[in-house]
């Protein structure tokens, strides 16, 4: 595998991570509810479309209370030191950026709907360069629906 190949690998690793990361998480108590949610996620990476996937994750009350811990992910790559360029918290949306810088520069940028305390829907954006050539470009839309009682 060339090495170039290999590095994307890398970066669409770390992306999904970050993606799997801010997708079972929730924000303050009083914006989204604790319980069991299904996350229905569609990718496109690279102008490819990615098979949706379902996932459902238990939110407890403790994960429902602070939504900067939440929903807004820490991320680094190797070789390259990541900062918050973005965060803005008002009443039922989210918006945040990261952004690193390094042997891969990579710009991460979230914006997060709550229309209800059981719905959400939010867009991922994020792109990554060597060398200053674009190899990742990646937008996933989330869907969040409150399904029900965690299941002991």
């Amino acid at each position: 595998m060339h090495w170039k190949d290999r590095l994307m690998n890398r970066v669409v690793s770390a992306l999904l991570c970050l993606l799997a990361a801010t997708t079972v998480s929730a924000a303050a108590e009083d914006v989204i509810e604790s319980g069991r949610w299904k996350v229905t996620t569609n990718t496109v990476m690279n102008g490819a479309t990615m098979p949706p996937q379902v996932k459902a994750k238990c939110l407890t009350p403790e994960q429902t209370g602070d939504i900067a811990k939440t929903f807004v992910p820490e991320v680094g790559t190797v070789n390259s030191n990541c900062e918050r360029a973005e965060y803005e918290a008002a009443g039922r949306k989210l918006k945040w950026r990261l952004q690193c810088k390094g042997q891969i520069d990579m710009d991460v940028a979230g914006s997060f709907d709550f229309d209800s305390p059981r719905h959400y829907t939010a867009v991922i954006a994020s792109k990554g360069w060597m060398a200053g050539s674009l190899i990742s470009d990646v937008k996933t839309q989330l869907e969040g629906e409150h399904v029900g009682a965690c299941q002991p």
